[in-house]
């Protein structure tokens, strides 16, 4: 009877994982694409004087990859069942730690985007939220040198946050 019954435990679980892996609303990764099957992503608007076109076009490239990468939906030029927009609406530098002699010893670069969700399966879960990212660098550096650097490291910590905020299910 114990085997039996172990058996029969084992099978109900593999029937639950594959019919949950195949209904397309849940996944093992944790993501919920409340049963969607596509994307799109416009551009991200520069809304603000010292952010760059590379900028925008890299988080924008960034976000659809993501969303590619680590989910089932396929992407469309537009009007997806899952929408994301937005803009940038802040970058700008900052002291983030200051030495003895009141000079600064790094600097932070912070950058805010507003992003606009639209889930058109469930509207609940759409969403209008900022988010803000930064990198620190040390101050006896030129920012342009380390930018693209420091580009990559927001950019990819945005786009977490996002992706983790619209298709997170923890």
């Amino acid at each position: 009877m114990g085997r039996k019954s172990r058996i029969l435990n084992l099978g109900f679980m593999a029937l639950l994982i594959i019919s949950m892996a195949s209904c397309g609303i849940y996944s093992l990764s944790g993501i919920d694409t409340s049963g969607a099957e596509s994307f799109s992503v416009d551009f991200f608007r520069m809304q603000t004087p010292l952010a760059s076109q590379d900028f925008s076009n890299q988080l924008t490239e960034q976000l659809r990859d993501q969303l590619l990468q680590q989910s089932p939906l396929s992407l469309v030029n537009e009007e997806g069942d899952l929408q994301y927009s937005g803009a940038i609406t802040g970058y700008q530098v900052s002291a983030a730690a200051v030495q003895s002699n009141e000079t600064a010893s790094y600097s932070r670069l912070s950058v805010t985007i507003k992003v606009s969700y639209v889930n058109t399966i469930d509207k609940d879960k759409s969403f209008d939220r900022s988010f803000t990212e930064y990198a620190d660098f040390e101050s006896s550096q030129d920012l342009f040198s380390v930018e693209a650097q420091l580009w990559e490291e927001i950019i990819e910590k945005l786009v977490q946050s996002v992706y983790n905020e619209s298709l997170g299910n923890w």
